[in-house]
């Protein structure tokens, strides 16, 4: 079967290619860029909304905070894929948002973090 041969050479090629893990120790390190204006239990501050709880939640709808418009119709739900393409972009994913960060500088440190903020359930 030549499907078969090509399988086992796609598998073997890609057996020992490293598989990136997110790390939740880099991500709560990196964290603390967001802590200067996010918290990461219960309650947000002046400047941003709590993070704790974030995956799963609509974008702009925490009660006690002040979103932007953009923010409030951006119609996002936070997964991880959401929230790590947010964090190395804010304004390209949220063209308008109030949030004055430029972005992580790599997608794996966008991972990290999120990965440090689902593990803050």
């Amino acid at each position: 079967m030549p499907g078969l041969g090509l399988a086992t050479l796609l598998f073997a090629a890609t057996a020992n290619a490293p598989i990136a893990v997110a790390d939740i120790v880099a991500g709560k390190a990196l964290f603390e860029q967001c802590a200067a204006c996010h918290g990461a239990t219960g309650d947000g501050t002046e400047q941003g909304p709590s993070l704790h709880g974030v995956v799963g939640r609509k974008a702009g709808q925490m009660q006690n905070f002040r979103y932007s418009r953009a923010m409030q119709r951006s119609g996002i739900v936070w997964s991880e894929e959401t929230l790590a393409r947010y964090l190395s972009d804010p304004q390209d994913v949220v063209p308008g948002n109030r949030m004055p960060f430029g972005g992580l500088a790599t997608p794996e440190e966008s991972k990290d973090v999120v990965s440090y903020l689902e593990s803050l359930k």
